[in-house]
């Protein structure tokens, strides 16, 4: 019964080391995809304010079209 304790304890070893690596895994993932959106959206934003300087309408109109109105819905 002592050998099957210690396979145990083993394989509770090993598996926790298996953890530990897809969790190390799943983080460098994670931060990737934070990366990714983060680029994104900066790159969103330089569009977004390229629009607005080739627009033909003023500070003034566009935040009213971007403001939100309960008060229409």
């Amino acid at each position: 019964m002592a050998c099957r304790k210690i396979s145990i304890d083993d394989r509770i070893e090993q598996q926790k080391l298996v953890v530990s690596k897809a969790k190390d895994r799943y983080e460098a993932e994670l931060e990737q995809l934070n990366q990714l959106m983060k680029k994104r959206d900066e790159l969103r934003n330089k569009e977004l304010l390229q629009a607005i300087e080739h627009s033909n309408r003023s500070f003034e109109e566009i935040m009213d079209f971007l403001g939100t109105d309960d008060s229409q819905n």
